[in-house]
């Protein structure tokens, strides 16, 4: 009994050991392409009446930041328009499995996000699934960096994925 005891101790002493050498993973590379969008933007648009509401202009104030070990960058949006007010918290990442940029948004009016983005030199592209009045469509939201300030986008759906229909436009500019 002494022995397996011992051999017990011997083994913690091991696991110990290996457990307070191993290094935290680190984020992908790509990840930190999403340093752009740290900070706080104000987000101009207009929406386009049709099946997403009665159109408008839309302003949005985000701030982002990195949450510990820079994995995600965290956003919190206050937003307004045509159709009432509210608030949203986003993550954006990277994964690896997917090669992927990803984007999740949960917001005040009981919707969530869920996208997948790529990035072509200076212009962004996420796409979705999305439900409108319970019709199944495709979601494209495009950015094109215009300075290291401001960026043009763009919020087109589309029910086969071919034919896309702009539904806002917009511009981003970030706060001194």
């Amino acid at each position: 009994m002494k022995t397996s005891g011992s051999i017990s101790v011997v083994w913690l002493l091991l696991a110990a050991s290996a457990w307070a050498q191993m290094q935290p993973p680190k984020p992908a590379p790509e990840t930190k392409k999403l340093d752009y969008f740290a900070g706080a933007w104000t987000l101009t648009g207009s929406m386009k009446p049709g099946s997403m509401g009665p159109g408008g202009t839309i302003t949005e104030n985000e701030t982002c930041e990195w949450m510990e070990n820079n994995f995600y960058l965290v956003c919190h949006t206050n937003f307004q328009g045509s159709m009432g007010t509210g608030t949203g918290v986003s993550y954006l990442g990277y994964s690896n499995d997917e090669k992927m940029y990803t984007y999740r948004e949960f917001n005040s009016w009981g919707e969530f996000e869920d996208s997948r983005g790529s990035v072509d030199g200076d212009k962004w592209t996420w796409t979705s699934d999305e439900k409108f009045g319970g019709m199944p469509m495709k979601g494209r939201f495009s950015m094109k960096i215009a300075s290291p300030a401001s960026y043009d986008f763009s919020f087109d759906v589309s029910q086969d994925g071919a034919q896309w229909t702009t539904v806002m436009d917009g511009k981003a500019t970030k706060a001194k």
